[in-house]
């Protein structure tokens, strides 16, 4: 089946029972079939679900089936470069698996660290000298903390550095001069 049209809908031209709180930030791709290709039954017609990202509607159709996509599904993340990029337990290993062979190196913080507020600006400023490097920030707070749980952390801050997706070295405490070195080595090899 050929796709006969594809239009980006704005969050207000689908109905408020399946308004979905991230389609501001994330567009909704709606594509559909030719009708001619579409032929359903009477029992299918009564209902064709249209998912969002786990919440399904039932509506009454009459034409063909539709496919509605967020353009999260479509675009995939981002790994950004001179900037450090906050992640969470979601987007941390779509975004490391993007970097493909590139140095990743993530800060593991929480709200109320002094020193983790200490190292922050500095941290930035690594972020804006090594272009070769993706620099990432985890809140271990605890909607994140499956994602601590499985990185092994147990003091904050802690640096992880990654190359092929794999953890390769650690730095732990606010240790600057530590860090620089790490990474300095991580990308030498």
């Amino acid at each position: 089946m050929a796709l006969q049209t594809a239009a980006a809908l704005s969050p207000r031209s689908i109905s408020s029972s399946t308004m979905l709180p991230c389609a501001a930030k994330h567009p909704i791709i709606y594509s559909s079939t030719s009708s001619s290709s579409c032929f359903l039954s009477q029992a299918q017609r009564k209902n064709v679900a249209v998912g969002f990202s786990g919440v399904t509607t039932s509506k009454r159709k009459r034409a063909c089936a539709s496919t509605v996509k967020s353009s999260l599904d479509t675009v995939g993340p981002t790994v950004n470069v001179g900037q450090v990029t906050e992640v969470d337990k979601d987007t941390f290993w779509p975004i490391v698996k993007a970097a493909g062979d590139k140095t990743v190196v993530l800060d593991m913080y929480t709200q109320w660290c002094g020193p983790c507020k200490v190292i922050a600006p500095k941290y930035q400023e690594l972020s804006k000298k090594y272009l070769d490097v993706v620099f990432l920030k985890l809140d271990c707070n605890q909607e994140n903390k499956p994602l601590a749980k499985e990185l092994g952390i147990r003091v904050v801050p802690t640096f992880k550095i990654l190359k092929d997706n794999q953890v390769v070295k650690e730095v732990k405490g606010a240790k600057f001069d530590d860090l620089v070195a790490a990474i300095d080595v991580v990308r030498s090899s």
